[in-house]
């Protein structure tokens, strides 16, 4: 017997986990509250205001927000030292102007974010009560934090300041509301950046022939699709935003993208940011006498890293999955919080609550069946690597 199974014997555990099952409304009915509370990185506010609420009310100790709009609350161990601090990001990839109608088709829900990470959210809110109301006792210290700006340009800067604020003595679970029965200690690199091209510009009849931005924009993007990338280490590139021009009867002065390359190997990444830098220098020179040119900024960088699958906290969640009947694990790379304690070789691993699926799509799903083994999971990790005191 593991330690896990004999944690899960344990009566308040036992209670813990039929509760899971037998809150399967209520708990959904949260998620869907957290859903319907617009969250796009850097306007987390209000989604954050309802967590701090929601702390509160349960009793969590030291709840408080930081001046990002993180959110902090504490279940209290017995020691102060080594915490082990449980975070879910707030934000999601869809502006405030977004319909997050959530529609009902057989078992499954859809809607933007509902996810990623609305139902990570709720994760951290159900853990916090089910351990205060199943009178639990840790050995250690439990952070509930909800961070923001792991989406889109956030850069992870709500990770990075739990982090910078518990430091190395610390253990870190990442909730993700999807990737049930996925498990991820391995963060893959990411660097990214805005390509702006400036011309001259002029009208579309009476300049004819003069140099568009819009139009060398597109050169630039088809000769990004046109790089080779290896598909082991796994190397991608995407062009997720541009924008420019003033009318459509005007040769554009300006025009801009934004651009993501990720990699599961450091070097593999920077030989493709090198790549890119090539047909940008090289634009530059050929196409100078036209009025052409092209800047290049880096507007956000996710650091890789990565701990053994031997490490104590991976096989727990391991044990932890195989307890609540998930057979099939799957091991995953990723770019999530994790990039940032994992980045400093501090021990962190991700965790799926239930399956989903069309991430950062208006049709984002989620088939909430597996929840209560997802939440039931999370607290066996918690109980596991925070110190639980069984008989």
């Amino acid at each position: 017997m593991n330690h896990i199974e004999q944690i899960a014997l344990e009566p308040c555990v036992q209670s813990a986990i039929t509760q899971f099952r037998t809150r399967q409304v209520d708990n959904i009915n949260l998620i869907q509250a957290i859903q319907q509370i617009p969250a796009p990185t850097f306007a987390e506010a209000e989604r954050a205001a309802f967590v701090e609420s929601h702390m509160l009310a349960l009793g969590l100790h030291d709840v408080r927000q930081d001046d990002l709009h993180n959110v902090y609350g504490r279940f209290p161990g017995q020691h102060r030292r080594a915490p082990l601090i449980i975070t879910a990001h707030l934000d999601t990839v869809f502006p405030l102007e977004t319909d997050l109608r959530i529609r009902e088709n057989g078992r499954l829900l859809s809607g933007p974010g509902i996810g990623d990470n609305s139902t990570g959210v709720a994760g951290l809110l159900l853990l916090a009560k089910s351990l205060i109301e199943n009178q639990i006792q840790l050995t250690n210290d439990v952070w509930l934090v909800a961070n923001v700006c792991e989406e889109g340009l956030g850069d992870l800067r709500g990770i990075r300041a739990v982090v910078e604020k518990f430091g190395q003595s610390a253990k870190y679970i990442i909730v993700e509301g999807g990737l049930f029965g996925q498990i991820s200690h391995q963060a893959i690199g990411v660097r990214r950046f805005r390509l702006e091209v400036s011309g001259p510009g002029g009208h579309s009849w009476g300049s004819f022939g003069a140099a568009s931005a819009i139009h060398v924009l597109g050169h630039l993007i088809s000769a990004i699709d046109k790089l080779p990338v290896p598909t082991s280490p796994r190397t991608t590139y995407n062009v997720g935003i541009i924008e420019g021009g003033t009318s459509i009867n005007t040769i554009a002065q300006s025009a801009a993208l934004q651009l993501d390359l990720r990699s599961e190997e450091p070097s593999a990444l920077q030989q493709l940011v090198d790549s890119v830098t090539d047909i940008v220098q090289q634009t530059n020179q050929l196409r100078r006498d036209e009025g052409i040119h092209v800047t290049m900024t880096a507007i956000g960088s996710r650091p890789p890293g990565q701990i053994s699958r031997h490490t104590a906290l991976v096989k727990t969640a391991v044990d932890a999955l195989h307890y609540v009947g998930s057979q099939g694990i799957t091991f995953m790379m990723g770019s999530t919080d994790a990039n940032v304690p994992l980045s400093k070789g501090f021990t962190a691993v991700v965790l799926g609550l239930t399956e989903s699926g069309n991430a950062h799509r208006l049709d984002e799903f989620i088939d909430p069946t597996r929840l209560p083994d997802g939440l039931s999971q999370l607290l066996l990790v918690t109980l596991a690597t925070a110190g639980f005191p069984h008989r």
